[in-house]
């Protein structure tokens, strides 16, 4: 099984995750975890803090010679802004600056502050911040780099900002150039300009703006994940982790919340033999019954705008319950580019552990045999 934890909070020295289970022998390259790292930095609307970090991650433990070694995977990722809060968030702290006690809207801090029994609330919103996602995605990227290395291959790009969508019918290789080269993650040129000109539009009322991302993971066999238990179900597993992101609100797998608008008929992928069995359209995003289908898989989810508004909304000061002003911390009036970085991490370390119960081993080697007694196999189904 592979799982990770993280720790760190957003003004803390650094984050750190710790990666168990990946197997040995698993090529990484570290340029395409900091270049995973970057697009998560990236995209028009960020605020001040990325001018600050430009996060890079050090291995500490688990890889040597760039391989792994089977034992426990050590990163580290610097919080370069540290500096400037040695003194408040430090483990001797003790002089109350910077305490918040004026909980935002839609940030976890009066629930996380009535759970933990924090009177400051910074003691939730340091490590409730989006700030963790920099370490899920440098563990999604060192989780991608063993489903790579058997023909897998994750994309992501932004569908919607706001009220700007981003149509495509071609998602070929040309269009997911011009997604990467684009400030919001859109394909289209003039989308692209009109999604500008809203996130400037929205920053001006002091306001913030979500949107949808989508990732699309290719090159997969059929059946990863399982129909025989609830908790083996590759679309529950991916669902659960996507919605863990910070800002998440909605999940959806290939036509979505569109199956309820229409008849079966419109819904269901018919099945073909051409050499291999494929289906006729992808309106299950690649996933039937909890498992691949060997299809695309087409993984969409919605990100709110984010709670901290720079025209504050009203909350309440929990020291004398009298009405206030929210707190502003620094902060985005668009991720949603970034969003799709993390997005497509989780997916990438989700279809990894889907990958290892189903061909795991030790040992690369172990994996690459069991891989390809199942494709032949399959291949005379």
């Amino acid at each position: 099984m592979l799982r990770f934890f993280t720790a760190g909070e957003t003004h803390g020295p650094c984050l750190t995750a710790i990666i168990e289970g990946m197997p040995s022998g698993v090529k990484i390259d570290i340029q395409k975890i900091n270049a995973e790292l970057k697009r998560r930095q990236g995209g028009y609307g960020r605020g001040g803090r990325m001018k600050i970090e430009s996060d890079r991650a050090e291995i500490l433990s688990g890889v040597r010679g760039g391989y792994t070694l089977g034992s426990p995977i050590t990163i580290r990722i610097e919080n370069k802004d540290w500096a400037n809060w040695s003194d408040i968030m430090g483990a001797e702290y003790s002089n109350g600056e910077r305490t918040v006690t004026c909980p935002r809207p839609g940030h976890a801090d009066l629930s996380g502050g009535m759970k933990y029994a924090h009177r400051d609330l910074r003691n939730v919103l340091e490590r409730a911040s989006a700030r963790e996602t920099a370490a899920r995605v440098a563990v999604g990227a060192v989780a991608r780099q063993l489903i790579e290395a058997f023909g897998a291959e994750l994309c992501s790009r932004v569908v919607r900002i706001g009220e700007i969508e981003d149509k495509a019918d071609i998602l070929d290789k040309a269009f997911y150039e011009r997604v990467y080269a684009s400030e919001v993650g859109f394909g289209n040129a003039e989308a692209e300009r009109a999604a500008m000109a809203y996130i400037d539009s929205v920053k001006e009322q002091g306001r913030t703006v979500g949107g949808v991302v989508e990732t699309v993971a290719t090159g997969l066999v059929p059946g990863l994940g399982s129909y025989v238990h609830y908790d083996r179900k590759l679309d529950a597993s991916i669902a659960s982790a996507v919605m863990s992101i910070q800002a998440i609100k909605g999940v959806e797998f290939g036509m979505g919340f569109g199956v309820g608008e229409v008849d079966g008929g419109a819904v269901m992928d018919e099945i073909i033999y051409n050499g291999e069995y494929r289906r006729t359209t992808n309106n299950a995003g690649g996933i039937e019954g909890g498992m691949t289908n060997g299809e695309p898989i087409v993984v969409r989810a919605a990100m709110k705008p984010i709670p901290t508004q720079y025209s504050p909304l009203k909350t309440v000061d929990i020291t004398d319950r009298s009405e206030k002003s929210a707190s502003v911390e620094r902060s985005d009036v668009c991720a949603v580019p970034a969003c799709a970085a993390v997005v497509e991490a989780a997916v990438a370390f989700e279809l990894a552990n889907a990958f290892l119960e189903k061909f795991g081993g030790d040992c690369m080697e172990d994996i690459t045999a069991s891989y390809n007694s199942y494709k032949d196999r399959i291949k005379n189904f």
